[in-house]
């Protein structure tokens, strides 16, 4: 089973602020963070552009942790 964490990575004085997407085995991806979007969206942007990526498909669910949100596919 394969599972994606994403994590909020505030702005710097020379990026905005960013959620990054990984999968654990190097596969990673960044976006902008969607200020119009709630936070559970934000970062689910973020694990379906990993999604988009890498060509998977399938349907996932996601909950909250400590540093951000972890997502995994169900049957």
């Amino acid at each position: 089973m394969k599972a994606i964490e994403t994590t909020y990575h505030g702005p710097t004085t020379c990026k905005g602020a960013r959620i990054k997407a990984d999968d654990g085995d190097g596969n990673t991806v960044w976006i902008s963070y969607p200020y119009a979007s709630s936070r559970e969206a934000g970062h689910r942007a973020a694990a379906d552009a990993l999604l988009t990526k890498m060509g998977w498909t399938g349907k996932m669910v996601g909950g909250a942790t400590k540093r951000g949100y972890v997502f995994v596919f169900v049957d």
